[in-house]
């Protein structure tokens, strides 16, 4: 059976959860199971509430039907209740194209995950515009990353339970102004630009997607500039929930970031900067694609 394609979508009766069902229909979760009002509640309603779906999406009732082209897809999540954590340098090739721009040519596999965060209030829809923000940065970058949704709570959670977990998996375009990020020390600032972090399509369940060793790109106009696999991370996502949920209790809904691979603009040769224009394609094998652009 084909991997679930969980969305949160909008239209004139507001936004809620749905399924993206095969020929481009969307199945109205809220309108189909009234308690899947929207992704977190789906998600706090655990396993019954999958297995409800499930049972939809082999037989899904015809009222509860929409053409995609009559909704907008939103993120599924499209405002965490909490910041949206995140891992940097988590792909060794990435720590070393980073500190080549600082002339540093020995690079050091980091000892333990570097966490930060972006706000809440960053996250877009696939296809929103993604503002340039000339007038606070000159060096708008992107960065593809795989993106896991905590769909059961915990704290101090052992590593190797840890994808128990893991309600499902994403895509986030991690925009960052990197002038910024370098001139506060601090990352948040650079990391946490109006809109500039993108992400969807859609959620695929943990279970239908073992998300361990998987194809990552990012192309820019069709250029490609990132390819790498999931299992280069230095820190595997069964890590980064054991040490993120130390003495700190992960929620429901709460969506994680897991790094970059290698590839991002201002470590090109010459380097490369976002444009108005530009079409980011941020696509992760088994997921989909993420497509945004850059305003004006």
């Amino acid at each position: 059976m084909a991997a679930l394609r969980l969305i949160t979508f909008a239209d004139a009766a507001g936004s809620r959860a749905g399924l993206l069902l095969e020929g481009d229909r969307v199945l109205d979760l809220a309108a189909a199971m009234p308690p899947a009002r929207d992704m977190v509640s789906l998600i706090e309603a655990g396993p019954g509430a999958m297995a409800a779906i499930r049972a939809l999406a082999a037989n899904p009732p015809a009222g509860a039907i929409l053409p995609l082209a009559s909704v907008a897809l939103q993120a599924p999540i499209p405002r965490p209740r909490r910041n949206v954590f995140c891992v940097g340098r988590n792909y060794m090739d990435h720590v070393a194209e980073g500190d080549r721009t600082r002339g540093i040519t020995n690079s050091e596999v980091p000892k333990f995950p570097q966490f930060f965060t972006k706000a809440p209030d960053c996250v877009i829809a696939p296809g929103a515009l993604v503002p340039p923000h000339a007038d606070v940065t000159k060096w708008l970058d992107y960065e593809v990353e795989l993106v896991a949704v905590i769909g059961t709570a915990g704290a101090d959670i052992p590593k190797e339970r840890a994808l128990d977990h893991v309600f499902g998996w994403t895509i986030g375009n991690d925009v960052t102004g990197r002038d910024l990020q370098r001139r506060h020390g601090q990352w948040f600032k650079g990391k946490s630009l109006d809109r500039s972090c993108p992400m969807g399509p859609w959620i695929v369940p943990a279970a239908d997607l073992d998300a361990s060793d998987l194809a990552i790109g990012l192309t820019i106009n069709g250029e490609q500039r990132q390819a790498s696999r999931t299992s280069k991370m230095i820190f595997d996502v069964k890590e980064i929930i054991h040490q993120l949920s130390a003495g700190f209790t992960l929620l429901p809904g709460d969506v994680i970031m897991t790094g970059t691979p290698e590839g991002v603009g201002y470590a090109m040769q010459p380097p490369q900067t976002l444009k108005p224009g530009d079409v980011m394609a941020l696509t992760i094998e088994g997921i989909g694609t993420l497509t945004n652009t850059i305003g004006a």
